[in-house]
């Protein structure tokens, strides 16, 4: 996670448990980072997506959620492999979120998480909302996405497998795009951050959309 995720995760705060997303999906979505999960244990959460760093430890504030069905995953905020014990986002990743999400009813709430709630927890939601969606575009994908979280930031390695698992053939990759496009455009600093930390293909990709 680079600083400038870090701070956009810490600078922003969802509006309400409830949300925007009622007007393509039958339930209710929220996304958080870690430091907001002590604070909304009330919110009426029925699934939880957990994504986690591998070494990190269980967050106790689950604890104070109620009953509610969960899928914990660990990689790191990475889209490149790097080798070592960096583990990036894999197929199998993004397999396991999506079987998770496949079956949500109406009147459910999703929660999903990651650390700042900026990265790997809006390309998840943005993989479920698509996956539940099949005709909606990707753009209106994200529209739903950055009305509750408005400074996400999508990895983008999560985004190229669900697009290719979901056989969207590259539109929820471009759409993806377009959100670092109107990040940058407000946040001009995020593209040294985001270089500085391996993730320069995301802004690569940006730029080369300008000039086309």
């Amino acid at each position: 996670m680079t600083n400038a995720l870090q701070s956009a995760g810490d600078a922003h705060r969802n509006a309400g448990p409830r949300n925007l997303a009622a007007r393509i999906v039958p339930f209710s979505i929220t996304i958080y980072g870690l430091e907001e999960l002590p604070g909304h244990c009330q919110v009426g959460v029925s699934h939880v997506l957990s994504i986690l760093d591998p070494e990190w430890p269980v967050p106790e504030a689950f604890g104070a959620f109620g009953e509610h069905a969960k899928l914990e995953l660990r990689f790191h905020d990475v889209i490149e492999d790097q080798g070592g014990e960096v583990i990036p986002p894999q197929s199998e990743h993004v397999g396991e979120l999506l079987a998770f999400g496949r079956h949500l009813q109406t009147g459910e709430h999703l929660l999903v998480h990651c650390h700042a709630g900026v990265s790997r927890s809006t390309a998840s939601m943005a993989l479920i909302l698509a996956q539940a969606c099949p005709d909606v575009p990707g753009a209106a994908i994200f529209e739903q996405v950055l009305s509750i979280r408005p400074r996400a930031w999508p990895n983008l390695r999560i985004v190229e497998l669900g697009d290719a698992l979901l056989g969207r053939n590259g539109a929820l990759i471009t759409a993806a795009v377009e959100v670092y496009r109107s990040q940058l455009a407000n946040r001009q600093y995020v593209e040294q951050e985001m270089r500085s930390g391996g993730r320069g293909r995301e802004i690569d990709a940006t730029l080369n959309r300008r000039s086309t």
